[in-house]
């Protein structure tokens, strides 16, 4: 029986790219294509077989490139598509998959699809976007332009007001004069559209995307029950002539991103998040402090959608960051990220790490907005690759976000020579997963509840091989009995002392056995 996923994402590890911010090769101060090509050996060596990288189409960049101008367009500052292919072959050559960042909400009012529906006369692309009958009529639930062309209608947007929202339909039709349901005229041109797009790519290389917002292309759809339609009825096109590409979508809700036929969905790192008490916040757990915590309330939910996920076929994919998050540099230091990576790599899941946080990258605060980024222009400041003034980013000092010079953060070439650096330790551990079946991201999981729930255990199974991970950031002893474990160590930090049929945690330290 074929698995519903594809089957690479067993052992997938994936390295997000905020390209304009990761090498300059052509010294106008903004990264490109030919800079993730120079360093997909410096990827590959981490341990990583898997790139994501943020959108690289035509774009005037209001919003870092999330409002597209052109899909089948490469942005000139990027390079060509020619570039692009060449990313693709070189990945491939090293065993290693490629995802892009698919946009299908909205394109940039720059677009010619949306001039196009700006005409007053019918066309092709009249009902493209959602506009209603009257440039005096809104939508009462829904951000709108209007005035802003001959056309008697307003134009519905999603996010800024420079991205039109294309026209998925609506689930609740309230007013039919303009709204349609997802099988009407104007939705259904607009999904084959965006099956032209995925088609397009996947033909060139591209091993999947990345679906920015896809749990809200439907408007007025509350349960998101629309939108599970909406993309069963896209993956339908294409999926079983490329069975191998992979679609992760930017939903935060499992339950419906997986029914709906994505095989992963992130669990979102904002303030309100599951992960915030983790790794982000005041007082994350895995910040080495004095007080009193437990992951309680996390497992609570990512215990009942991991059962979801492994019964879909399907994973839950946890992230160091994105783009739109504050680096998690910001909450937790080397030593502490050293747990935090531990317990993301070790986790059932399909793990995304943000570039630069192999390095524990800060976030800058007080910068000016810079493409759209507002309070997340601090999260996306360029990669520091070396000590060199702009830290290797680019020659150019007029870079288009200034590099964060924050001396507490060490660059790649420093930490490359330090085998106790977060960047070496970081390496360690993705080699050691490697090298077991059982942290494969589709290997058994079972949770261990202990008597204060303050350490977190857990256990990882596939084949022959079962491990126990035990981690413990806080300031306290724990004793953790060993069950059916041999107790031989295959991968500590800190202390631990193992005694008949238990072990002692110690502050500070984490252990995987057999």
């Amino acid at each position: 029986m074929a698995i519903p996923h594809p089957e690479w994402l067993n052992q997938a590890l994936f390295y997000e790219i905020y390209p304009q911010s990761f090498l300059d090769t052509n010294e106008d101060g903004i990264g490109d294509l030919p800079g993730i090509i120079k360093k997909l050996d410096y990827i590959k060596d981490l341990g990583f077989n898997a790139l994501w990288i943020n959108p690289i189409f035509d774009s005037p960049f209001f919003d870092a490139g999330y409002d597209v101008r052109d899909f089948y367009a490469i942005a000139p500052r990027y390079g060509t598509m020619k570039d692009l292919t060449k990313l693709f072959k070189e990945a491939h050559k090293r065993g290693m998959h490629v995802l892009l960042d698919l946009v299908p909400g909205h394109t940039s009012t720059d677009c010619e699809w949306f001039k196009k529906s700006c005409q007053p006369e019918k066309n092709e692309y009249s009902d493209r976007y959602i506009w209603t009958d009257s440039v005096w009529k809104g939508e009462e639930d829904y951000p709108t332009l209007r005035g802003i062309s001959a056309r008697n209608g307003s134009v519905l947007t999603n996010f800024f007001s420079i991205q039109p929202a294309l026209n998925y339909g609506f689930y609740e039709v309230h007013h039919p004069e303009f709204e349609e349901e997802i099988r009407g005229e104007g939705p259904q041109k607009t999904i084959q559209a965006m099956v032209d797009v995925i088609t397009f790519y996947l033909k060139k290389g591209c091993d999947g995307f990345r679906v920015d917002m896809a749990g809200w292309l439907v408007k007025r759809d509350p349960e998101g029950d629309g939108n599970v339609k909406l993309w069963k009825q896209i993956f339908s096109q294409f999926r079983e002539d490329y069975p191998e590409a992979a679609f992760i979508s930017e939903w935060n809700n499992p339950l419906k991103s997986l029914k709906a036929g994505f095989d992963c969905d992130f669990l979102l790192q904002d303030l309100d998040s599951i992960q915030a008490s983790l790794c982000r916040g005041e007082h994350p757990y895995f910040a080495f402090d004095d007080l009193d915590k437990n992951a309680n309330e996390y497992f609570t939910r990512f215990d009942s959608l991991y059962e979801f996920a492994k019964k879909q076929k399907r994973f839950l994919s946890l992230i160091s960051g994105n783009h739109d998050t504050v680096r998690v540099g910001k909450s937790l230091n080397e030593e502490e990220l050293k747990f935090y990576f531990t317990f993301m790599f070790t986790m059932p899941s399909v793990p995304f790490l943000y570039y630069g946080d192999e390095i524990g990258m800060k976030y800058l605060e007080g910068l000016t907005s810079v493409e759209g980024g507002y309070q997340r222009t601090g999260s996306r400041t360029p990669m520091q690759w070396d000590e060199s003034e702009q830290k290797g980013f680019s020659s150019n000092p007029n870079t288009y976000i200034q590099v964060n010079m924050d001396e507490s953060v060490r660059p790649v070439s420093v930490q490359e020579k330090d085998e106790n650096s977060l960047l070496s330790f970081l390496k360690s551990l993705l080699a050691f997963k490697k090298d077991h079946a059982a942290l494969d991201n589709d290997a058994s999981y079972q949770r261990i509840e202990t008597k204060n729930s303050s350490p977190i255990v857990y256990i990882r199974k596939k084949g022959n091989e079962r491990l126990m991970i035990a981690l413990n950031p806080s300031k306290k002893i724990y004793s953790i009995s060993l069950g059916k474990f041999a107790g031989q160590v295959l991968f500590s930090y800190g202390q631990n002392k193992i005694k008949e049929d238990k072990f002692s945690l110690y502050p500070r330290s984490f252990i995987i056995l057999k």
